[in-house]
């Protein structure tokens, strides 16, 4: 079986503008590929998330996109200068070991950015990383 290349998430936009200026001018992502309808946001090497036009529901609390960074305390300094309300301000997370912030997007969408501090992640990444040399 071929593993996979990449990974792209799909979620529904009523606003594909507002959602595009959102992940590109506040958030940073690149935009990867606009298809009309579409249009696939780069967030990091090999993973995107991508929005499609729809006349239906938006912005469902069963949806989570996490996205790990370095400094979340920084990133939602950075947030909140550019005028974003922040669900959730910085915390730890005991069960699972990690520092986490939430946010919503345009779409109503819950984004919760966090940093893993469980050691066996990175050991994991590195050990799969260290198969492909």
């Amino acid at each position: 079986m071929q593993t996979p290349i990449s990974g792209i998430t799909f979620l529904k936009t009523k606003d594909l503008q507002a959602t595009t200026d959102f992940y590109t001018k506040v958030l940073g992502f690149t935009l990867a590929l606009d298809q009309g309808k579409c249009r696939i946001f780069e967030v990091c090497s090999n993973c995107y998330v991508g929005f499609c036009l729809t006349d239906g529901s938006t912005g469902s609390d069963e949806v989570i996109l996490t996205f790990e960074v370095e400094d979340v305390d920084g990133y939602c300094n950075d947030l909140k200068g550019k005028g974003l309300e922040i669900e959730v301000h910085p915390r730890f997370n005991s069960y699972y070991n990690i520092y986490q912030m939430f946010l919503r997007d345009p779409n109503g969408y819950l984004l919760e950015i966090q940093r893993f501090l469980d050691p066996r992640w990175r050991s994991n990444k590195s050990l799969e990383n260290s198969k492909l040399d």
